[in-house]
């Protein structure tokens, strides 16, 4: 019989303390003393990487990049050398690793680094010696032989990215919750696990704030089509199978909601409404990789209008610094910012075949006198920017409108 290659992911609630880290590596050890062949990728333990932040602000407000990138990737290797010496106390022969010494090789920006390429060798050589490999997420190499950072939630890249370039069997996200759920339960208490998700919703529900899994990792399964299946460490129950197509004959209409308060409005007075001008402004911003999520441009009076643009928190800074410099090339007026935003979305395939999900939403939070800010859609999703003080009422009216709270599979 075949021995599986599987790869698993454990992230910081999974490893946050020794117990954690013992119990970790037990689960492991159950695998590979069925004959199955183990890759475990580890996030940092707890809040340290959130510590570690706190910590570098409090030496400087505006850190350099590269310097952020050396401090915060050093989370992970701590959790994966500990694992590995538990592994190691119970019998078994485990090999721990940073990203940089498996070869993940990354593009040059800091912070947000995507991955060009796996050199897998020195994995497969560990594992056809006996041994799990255990690797440090969150973070690599880049071409220019610097240590890079994957962004937020990047060991949910480097598993799903190593699974794919080793030909895993399987890959296997465990967190601090047993499944995706149709809204976060620990917002909505009601909320219910599903079985199944396609790539397409959870990419939208991941792109639109729901924390489970991690937006380019998703990405990912779904360009080599790796089913991802997504589990509590705490426990031993069925989680979600992420796949291209679940086996469910009917969809619903909508599958899931999903809240984000981790956004700002950044909106460009006076612009000038000619040709061009747009392209200038998310050009230069994209340059300098800047996540643009929602664009809406104002109805031009005299020849001048304003554009509003959503970015992730903590591209802010970056995003205001280029916005002036742009608004003075371009001769628009000034930049105004709003970190009170929150950004509400409904999600699902059945969308595709149905008609009215769009008004029910806009109808629903208008009778729980929630404004509207912004509006976006796609074939499968409707996002609403709302104010933060209202974002956890609006996703409760969603998730209650949409029958959420009684999906069954």
């Amino acid at each position: 019989m075949r021995k599986k290659l599987i790869v698993q992911k454990y992230g910081g609630t999974s490893v946050g303390n020794v117990e954690r880290i013992e119990a970790v590596a037990q689960r492991i050890i159950s695998y590979a003393k069925r004959g199955d062949k183990v890759v475990v990728v580890v996030s940092a333990m707890g809040d340290t990487t959130d510590e570690l932040i706190e910590l570098s602000r409090k030496i400087n407000p505006r850190p350099e990049e590269r310097e952020m990138d050396m401090l915060i990737s050093t989370g992970e290797q701590i959790s994966s050398a500990l694992l590995a010496m538990a592994i190691h106390k119970k019998g078994f022969e485990a090999i721990s690793f940073t990203g940089p010494q498996v070869g993940i090789i990354t593009d040059t920006y800091h912070t947000k680094a995507k991955i060009l390429k796996i050199e897998t060798r020195r994995i497969k050589h560990e594992l056809e010696d006996g041994k799990i490999v255990i690797i440090a997420g969150f973070q690599g190499i880049s071409t220019k032989s610097e240590i890079t950072t994957l962004g937020r939630g990047g060991s949910d890249l480097s598993a799903v990215a190593l699974a794919v370039s080793l030909h895993a069997d399987r890959c296997e996200i465990y967190t601090d919750v047993d499944g995706i759920y149709t809204a976060d339960p620990r917002i909505i208490t009601n909320a219910k696990k599903l079985k199944y998700i396609t790539f397409d919703e959870i990419l939208e529900l991941a792109a639109r704030g729901a924390q489970v899994m991690h937006t380019r990792a998703v990405e990912v399964g779904k360009k080599f089509n790796m089913p991802i299946y997504v589990r509590s460490s705490f426990s031993q129950k069925e989680g979600t199978i992420i796949m291209d197509k679940t086996p469910l004959i009917e969809q619903s209409m909508v599958r899931g909601v999903a809240l984000t308060e981790n956004e700002a409005k950044v909106t460009v007075c006076d612009v000038p409404d000619k040709p061009g001008i747009a392209a200038q402004i998310f050009t230069k911003l994209a340059s300098q990789n800047i996540n643009i999520d929602m664009i809406v441009q104002n109805v031009s009076h005299k020849k001048m209008t304003d554009i509003s643009f959503t970015v992730p928190k903590d591209s802010l800074a970056k995003a205001i610094k280029i916005s002036n410099r742009i608004a003075t090339s371009i001769g628009a007026g000034s930049i105004v910012s709003d970190e009170s935003v929150a950004k509400v979305s409904v999600v699902g395939v059945g969308m595709k075949s149905q008609s009215g999900v769009a008004a029910r939403c806009f109808s629903a939070l208008a009778k729980n006198k929630i404004n509207i800010e912004m509006i976006s859609t796609s074939e499968i999703s409707i996002s609403c920017v709302v104010a933060k003080s209202t974002g956890k009422e609006a996703l409760k009216v969603l998730h209650k409108e949409f029958g959420l709270d009684k999906m069954k599979e």
